[in-house]
């Protein structure tokens, strides 16, 4: 038996609104650690997105390195695999592997070339052991997957999914002929994966990935014990498979993520299966805080909903404002900073909406509704590519989104003679 804790999206070194963060992270991480000691966990799986920015600061990696150095001196036993995600430096993040090694700590940040180059798909299997010293894990440790990182592939769909799903296919196949009849294979990703919930109205995720780079769970064979993703902020299983699952941040990155259950996941292996699987929800340090709750509302009351606000002696929630308003409102700040002078919260940001905005924000969702009729597909799938993504859809999946249509077109045609 094997338990492994599976965790990511830490985005140490993040400041939230001007905000330091350090405090929160330091809370997590030692919260992290007791779970290690306290559940025997024999590995963990770090999926993608340590660190907030590619640069991080000294103190962002001073509490990093100190983290692998105490859970491994507190836990003589305990494994560590570390992937790179879209905001992590792949070679920053992979450079001390010779010194974390030492520390029982593998670190997969650059997919490596062979002499001929092909992908060198030994450097991306790792093996984790159980009490007894035995190999009872075989991993697929893949980081983000940049361009030229994957096989290419000939197809007529999408050229990074298909490539994407080609690479953990050759890393299965080898693993597949090696693993013997009570090994388990798991695999770790940083993606977004097809079906995924990501936050309402909240691009943060949306923009590193965009629509061209989801990848079909179905990537992920059923010979695969566990998957371990990163990238999306939202704990969830992917397309209500139980074994391939998104561990979520363990803080909210954003106020779109103040409802989120944020923790990690427990999972053990025996037999070549995946016996059991729980969530463990982290911490929560300082709430995040809307006013008003719902829609932004007209000046006078959102100030006196602010003077309402329940005292809080502890911790300082941070707090975000959402007004609405007709005209410019220069002394809008000067006034909620005034409403919220005796009271104890972090103001992170005001969001200013004009009525008018609203207003041709309704008029243009229904003359896009109405549109429908006459636009042809392809106009339908850019704007609603648009809509969702807030960028013009980019030309390789225009082409491919006219491809798919003419086939089927022709299909029909065929089908009708």
């Amino acid at each position: 038996m094997i338990r492994i804790l599976h965790t990511a999206d830490w985005h140490l070194g993040q400041t939230f609104f001007g905000y330091d963060r350090t405090g929160e992270h330091e809370v997590f991480l030692n919260w992290l650690a007791e779970e290690i000691r306290q559940k025997e966990i024999d590995a963990l799986i770090i999926a993608g997105d340590v660190f907030d920015v590619s640069n991080p600061s000294a103190a962002s990696q001073s509490m990093y390195y100190q983290f692998i150095y105490r859970v491994t001196v507190e836990n003589p036993n305990l494994q560590i695999v570390i992937v790179a995600g879209n905001h992590d430096s792949a070679a920053r993040l992979e450079a001390p592997l010779p010194l974390l090694q030492a520390m029982r700590t593998e670190v997969r940040g650059v997919v490596r070339k062979l002499e001929g180059g092909e992908i060198d798909y030994d450097h991306l299997i790792v093996e984790l052991k159980n009490r007894k010293g035995e190999v009872e894990l075989l991993c697929m440790a893949v980081p983000f997957l940049r361009q030229g990182d994957y096989p290419v592939v000939q197809t007529e769909g999408n050229l990074y999914a298909e490539g994407v799903r080609e690479l953990y296919s050759q890393l299965l196949q080898r693993l597949w002929k090696q693993r013997t009849a009570n090994q388990s294979i798991l695999a770790i990703g940083h993606l977004q994966a097809t079906g995924s919930e990501i936050a309402e109205k909240d691009y943060s995720e949306r923009t590193v990935i965009g629509g061209l780079e989801c990848v079909s769970p179905e990537a992920f064979s059923e010979q695969i014990a566990y998957t371990a993703l990163g990238h999306i902020h939202k704990a969830q299983r992917v397309s209500g498979r139980e074994n391939v699952r998104y561990a979520g941040s363990p803080i909210p990155m954003s106020f779109a993520e103040k409802h989120y259950h944020h923790g990690v996941v427990m999972v053990t292996f025996d037999g070549g299966c995946a016996v059991d699987i729980e969530r463990l929800e982290c911490p929560k340090l300082i709430p995040l805080v809307s006013v008003p709750n719902g829609e932004p509302a007209l000046p006078e009351v959102v100030l006196e909903a602010l003077k309402e606000l329940p005292d809080t002696e502890e911790t300082a929630p941070y707090l975000e404002v959402k007004v609405l308003l007709e005209e410019p409102e220069p002394m809008l700040r000067q006034e909620i900073e005034e409403a919220l002078a005796d009271k104890n919260y972090r103001l992170a940001r005001i969001v200013s909406t004009y009525r008018t905005d609203v207003e041709n924000k309704e008029k243009e969702n229904e003359n896009w509704k109405r549109g429908l009729q006459e636009m042809s597909p392809l106009q339908i799938a850019q704007s609603a590519f648009e809509k969702i993504y807030q960028v013009e859809m980019p030309a390789e999946l225009t082409g491919l989104f006219q491809e798919a249509y003419l086939a089927a077109t022709h299909k029909e045609e065929e089908e009708e003679e």
